[in-house]
């Protein structure tokens, strides 16, 4: 985790006070003469006047509180149901807001993002909204129901390109050439402050609340989000979640500056950022206490919780402060009521289907087996007769007799088994081994 005391010297000189007694003011005072100075924070102002002008078109996402998931964390929970927004997540705050306050001029020119998902949604249906003319380039295997989605919003989607960032270098080249205005995802103060307002909700909506976790990807939601909470609770602590495989604004944090990371490697598209900005690193540094990261299986079991009991689809992204409750990541007091974003909830279904199969895994709710067998009749009966014994569920069976490395005369059976906890699994795999098959974990 990294917080503010643990920053590099260089940006040290980011004063986290208020000198003229309102949210976003900040100096820099660092010595190094030849140092960029520091981007100027959103106000609190400039929030509430978003809010005001995104008021007809976002919802105001319920706060839920939630005994189970309080009882699994050791720690009070409520969860602020952002997955409920008009296209599955925040993004919409940002882009109306952004789009709002467009000249008449470049509403005509029309606007172009890049993305694969929940960016390009919010800004699609924005445009819409506004009969702003959007043109959305997404790499060519970008999720069709992301895809679909954001044509079904109203936006021209052209697909092209191996990576996102093929996609990006194509949204900028259409700006220069054509003057429509480049609408980024979290790298602009009209966005940071769109989606400050659900900032200004949780505020409302959960007074008692100390902690404040938020997912983090390009920074944008959680810079906005502690302008308005740190000028509104002051003693509140805001805490980001980056995934292990995405962390650049821990790496930023650590280096004093935005640094690009060589790879992404996490099922967390939606805050799978190689680079943050320095706008969003100036109001993390400023603002946010601590950022703390998860893991693949902590993402994967949190989102599986939340499906199982809170009834709740969200994508990966928008479990990521679970995870970290559920994998005590989080500072904790006793009696700390947390408040946890859900930011988003536009998961693919194929996704959908691995995730869960990954987190039962990870969960000790299945099995894998491979079992070596004598190739003769009645062996796979005999395996499967033993399971039921056990009282045991087979979720699937592969029967291998070629290419893999076992004696002639046997053969490999795969199985999955369905189990109630890691403890349960270790004691089949015992009984398993006891009813005398050659056994072992895959």
């Amino acid at each position: 985790m990294v917080g503010f005391s643990s920053l590099p010297p260089a940006l040290f000189g980011w004063y986290r006070g208020h000198p003229d007694g309102r949210p976003g003011s900040i100096r820099f005072l660092a010595e190094d003469a030849h140092m960029s100075p520091a981007p100027r924070l959103v106000r609190l102002e400039e929030i509430e006047a978003a809010r005001r002008l995104v008021a007809p078109v976002v919802r105001r996402t319920p706060v839920l509180g939630t005994e189970h998931l309080s009882r699994l964390a050791g720690r009070p929970l409520l969860l602020k149901a952002e997955h409920l927004q008009r296209t599955g997540s925040f993004k919409i705050r940002g882009a109306y807001h952004r789009i709002c306050r467009l000249t008449d001029a470049e509403r005509a020119a029309g606007v172009v993002v890049a993305s694969a998902g929940n960016h390009a949604q919010g800004v699609a249906l924005a445009a819409s909204l506004l009969d702003v003319p959007a043109t959305i380039f997404m790499p060519a295997d970008a999720p069709l129901p992301k895809v679909e989605a954001t044509r079904g919003y109203g936006a021209e989607v052209r697909l092209g390109g191996a990576v996102f960032d093929d996609a990006l270098d194509a949204a900028l080249e259409h700006a220069g050439r054509t003057g429509a205005v480049f609408v980024s995802p979290f790298d602009d103060p009209d966005v940071i402050a769109g989606q400050g307002t659900l900032g200004l909700e949780l505020a409302e909506q959960a007074p008692e609340a100390r902690t404040f976790v938020v997912a983090v990807g390009g920074g944008g939601l959680i810079s906005g989000t502690a302008v308005a909470l740190k000028a509104l609770r002051p003693g509140c602590r805001v805490v980001g979640v980056e995934a292990e495989g995405a962390a650049s604004m821990t790496a930023a944090l650590a280096a004093g500056v935005p640094v690009t990371l060589p790879r992404l490697d996490t099922m967390a598209d939606g805050i799978a950022n190689k680079r943050v900005s320095a706008l969003t690193l100036a109001h993390v540094a400023a603002l946010v206490d601590e950022v703390v990261t998860v893991g693949e299986e902590d993402i994967s079991r949190a989102l599986l919780i939340l499906l199982e009991r809170a009834k709740a689809v969200v994508e990966p992204a928008g479990a990521a402060p679970l995870a970290a409750a559920l994998a005590g990541r989080l500072p904790h007091a006793p009696g700390d009521l947390t408040c946890l974003v859900l930011s988003g909830g536009n998961i693919d279904p194929t996704l959908l289907m691995r995730v869960i199969r990954h987190g039962l895994t990870a969960a000790g709710r299945y099995l894998l087996l491979r079992v070596a067998l004598h190739d003769r009749p009645g062996e796979l009966h005999r395996l499967t007769g033993a399971l039921a014994d056990l009282g045991l569920n087979v979720v699937d069976v592969e029967h291998h007799r070629s290419g893999v490395d076992l004696p002639v005369g046997q053969v490999d059976v795969h199985l999955t088994l369905e189990t109630r906890d890691p403890a349960h699994r270790d004691e089949v795999l015992q009984a398993v081994e006891d009813a005398g098959f050659t056994v072992a974990p895959l």
